[in-house]
């Protein structure tokens, strides 16, 4: 009953954030259905492409949702159940959908442009090319990150290549997720070329996830670890270049049925649970508090870092003003599709929580090889006994939405890095790589960006994930930091209100900085202890590299503020 409680508190206080503070945000900054946004006006069929809102809202939904939702809460499990669910729930509203819903917003305003140019508007040219740098090391950790996570999900220990029968979670996983990207080619071709109406080709599409999965559930596909690195490294590169309507926004808006059917799942589970489950001897295993401290690190800033995409993520800004901004069709929808998905996710983040509550001394004890199979057992448990064929089929299915999910950002992750490439190496009056000159004309060139971006990220993903996460996590949660002092810095050069950003920022920037300052104690602690591999050299460079750039940002948005203030008086 616990978990039900749990869930039911967290729908209403969400609901009743959107409602009330998204609302207030949106008359705040003054948010105009009648004016044109830059996907109308600037309409190239690439990047450039108004979409449907439900279509628009699945391709942001799913890119920002990733795996982080389920692995951060998951991580942070160990503090207990109350301090997750507070700041998912709290740092959701007030943060994560502050950052989300103002990113888009400024985007938009600002012809669709990243949040570099914002910055290059409000803070100048040196805090625009240093910020793109900061956020080219994000991005690699996330494509590192994520290529890790789908890697982990789609392999076997044994090897092997091709097709089998009688297929393992993984191989099952592999398999539907190979048909998803013919799939989403398919709906993307039938709705923008042949005109099928969205209706129809959903409910099409839907029949088609139904299909593939059966096909999966009773013919798997094998590679080893490496391949599936290459395979995925290919993929994302072809996805990142080619146009939006192709792949990106179809394929992200089919899976953001596996997630919202996910996430349904895991409720009526709950329900289950509660009312059936001590019968069956599941329950909900996770205490409300823990302690101060565990092996993930102090309550301070160890929770506000590993939750990550539960409650707030750079990413997601990143998200938002490089290709969410472009396909909005009206200021109308950037309340529900900025501000509404982060407050889904939040809830998403609460039952990846409850998720490994269900199997929580399993979970502690090591059975699990990631969050990812820790998640889906817990809701897979909810259903039936593990070794049945209700656990296995639903087991099958949440790995599968997983890894659907970590792609998706990848997809999205590798085609903002192309933008964010190409313009650290355009001066201003440069509009594109054709412009450029000499060498430059090569750095800015898309195709020399992502492979560059998609062969470092690939590289790191064979890391293990424990490696990656951490600091993952914290320049993620930084780069949130940052995006906040940005759109509150545009929002007072606009001379709207800005001052609820001044907490949030001030707290994330704190959390992170210190966060980063105790990896570097650490790492330079086992290097001098002769105990560092490459991978602890590797994060003390990352570390110092973005706590470095991330100062001299705080500086840049200290002197714009002061500026303002100074052309009020």
């Amino acid at each position: 009953m616990t978990a039900l409680l749990i869930i039911l508190a967290a729908i209403a206080i969400l609901v009743a954030g959107y409602i009330v503070y998204g609302s207030w945000l949106a008359k705040q900054w003054g948010i105009d259905p009648s004016r044109k946004t830059p996907a109308i006006e600037k309409e190239d069929g690439v990047d450039y492409v108004a979409a449907k809102p439900a279509v628009l809202m699945g391709h942001h939904f799913s890119s920002i949702a990733g795996a982080g939702p389920i692995n951060g809460p998951i991580q942070a499990s160990v503090f207990g159940w109350l301090p997750v669910f507070l700041w998912c729930v709290f740092g959701g509203i007030f943060f994560g959908g502050l950052q989300d819903f103002g990113s888009l917003f400024a985007s938009v305003r600002h012809d669709g442009k990243s949040l570099g140019e914002i910055i290059n508007d409000t803070m100048g040219k040196r805090a625009k090319r240093l910020f793109i740098i900061f956020a080219l090391l994000v991005l690699i950790l996330v494509i590192a990150s994520f290529v890790n996570v789908v890697a982990g999900t789609f392999f076997t220990e044994e090897g092997g290549f091709g097709f089998v029968g009688n297929p393992t979670n993984n191989q099952t996983t592999a398999m539907i997720s190979l048909l998803f990207i013919i799939l989403a080619i398919i709906y993307g071709y039938a709705t923008n070329k042949l005109g099928v109406k969205t209706l129809p080709a959903s409910i099409a599409g839907i029949i088609g996830i139904i299909l593939i999965t059966v096909i999966g559930l009773n013919c798997g596909f094998v590679m080893g670890r490496t391949a599936w690195i290459v395979f995925i490294g290919a993929y994302i590169t072809i996805a990142s270049l080619v146009p939006v309507w192709i792949l990106l926004q179809p394929r992200d808006y089919l899976s953001s049925f596996l997630l919202y059917a996910m996430m349904a799942l895991a409720v009526i589970g709950i329900l289950v649970v509660a009312f059936t489950g001590a019968g069956r001897g599941v329950t909900f295993q996770l205490p409300a508090f823990t302690g101060w401290s565990n092996n993930v690190g102090t309550l301070f800033p160890a929770l506000f870092i590993t939750v990550a995409c539960g409650a707030c993520s750079g990413f997601h800004s990143l998200i938002s003003t490089g290709t969410t901004s472009k396909q909005l069709a009206s200021e109308a929808d950037a309340k529900p599709i900025g501000y509404g998905s982060m407050l889904i996710e939040s809830a998403l983040g609460i039952v990846s929580m409850i998720a490994v509550g269900m199997v929580f001394s399993k979970y502690t004890n090591g059975d699990f090889g990631s969050p990812s199979a820790a998640f889906g057992a817990g809701i897979a448990v909810m259903f039936g006994d593990e070794g049945t064929t209700t656990y296995n089929t639903v087991s099958a299915l949440l790995t599968l939405a997983v890894s659907v999910f970590a792609l998706t950002s990848l997809d999205t992750g590798t085609r903002l890095s192309r933008f964010m490439f190409s313009e650290l190496f355009l001066t201003e009056k440069e509009a594109t790589w054709k412009d450029a000159s000499g060498i430059r004309k090569l750095l800015a060139h898309p195709l020399f960006g992502t492979l560059f971006m998609v062969i470092v990220g690939c590289v790191l993903g064979g890391l293990k994930l424990s490696a990656i996460w951490a600091l993952f996590g914290a320049a993620n949660q930084l780069l949130a930091g940052i995006a906040l002092l940005a759109v509150c810095a545009w929002l007072g050069e606009v001379g709207k209100n800005n001052k609820m950003f001044y907490i949030p920022m001030v707290f994330m920037l704190c959390a992170t900085l210190t966060s980063l300052v105790i990896t570097i104690i650490k790492k330079f602690g086992a290097i001098g202890g002769g105990e560092a591999m490459w991978g602890d050299y590797f994060q003390l460079v990352f570390a110092l590299a973005m706590a470095i750039l991330a100062v001299i940002l705080v500086f840049e948005g200290i002197n714009t503020f002061k500026a303002q203030a100074a052309k009020k008086k």
